[in-house]
């Protein structure tokens, strides 16, 4: 590889660790098509090398969340236990059901998501609003089946996981935006890392490559986290609701012309 090919590789990563550390989500949508289109990788190897980065810049990116007591922990664990038992169920399925029309249906949920993300606007955690259960055992079932949701839709469509899961806290938890984004990360770099093992194990990871994106993510990841946990609600909130909007129009653009 040249040294055009390496820095274009660590500009990769300087988007996807901005991606992540602003909305928690996988950066496979962004990785994976690069890898195939310009360096000529399969999509196993694209996809497992892009899921080697998004362990790393989640790592990164949680840590700084953590840091800033933006991380729920709980709520993360059993909606990651639900995600992992819901993408093996969906990933079974996936072959059954179109990818076109799902992943459709995916990026106009998106779009309508980021518009009714930046109508929302920032708020305090408030109790009597979204799915808060005073008993525990009933409240950490509504979790697991939450994160079932979030991997039956990630097992179909084949990414986005990352992305629901920010969706599905911001508007059926109703965690203020901090909180929802840095729960949303940890919750990545457990699926990630998971499906990263199942790669791994094949021999579809590029580790090499694979460090140079991890540097520019890296450097992206910490910046973006810094900048994601200084700013108000009201802004971060405006940021997440673009990213959705750009992402939904952007997907919806790539399978109607397919």
């Amino acid at each position: 590889m040249d040294i055009y090919s390496i820095i274009g590789m660590i500009i990769l990563g300087l988007v996807t660790g901005t991606v992540t550390s602003m909305i928690g989500a996988s950066g496979v949508n962004i990785t994976v098509p690069v890898l195939t289109l310009f360096l000529g990788l399969n999509s196993h190897m694209a996809i497992g090398t892009s899921l080697m980065v998004d362990v790393i810049t989640s790592i990164v990116v949680a840590i700084s969340y953590f840091r800033h007591g933006n991380v729920r922990l709980q709520a993360s664990l059993w909606i990651t236990v639900g995600s992992i038992i819901g993408a093996q169920i969906g990933s079974h399925w996936a072959g059954s059901i179109p990818d076109g029309p799902l992943s459709i249906i995916f990026a106009i949920v998106l779009i309508i998501s980021g518009l009714g993300t930046l109508k929302k606007g920032g708020q305090a955690f408030d109790p009597n609003k979204g799915v808060h259960l005073k008993n525990k055992y009933l409240q950490t079932l509504v979790l697991i089946l939450l994160g079932l949701g979030i991997g039956l839709i990630s097992g179909l469509v084949g990414a986005g996981g990352g992305v629901m899961a920010l969706v599905i806290i911001i508007f059926v938890l109703h965690y203020p935006m901090h909180e929802a984004v840095g729960t949303s990360t940890v919750i990545m770099v457990v699926t990630a890392l998971s499906s990263l093992f199942g790669y791994a194990r094949l021999g579809d990871v590029d580790w090499l490559l694979g460090l140079y994106i991890s540097i520019g993510a890296i450097i992206a990841g910490i910046l973006g986290a810094k900048f994601a946990n200084s700013i108000n609600e009201q802004k971060l909130n405006k940021i997440v609701a673009l990213i959705f909007v750009f992402l939904g129009i952007a997907m919806f653009v790539v399978h109607v012309i397919k």
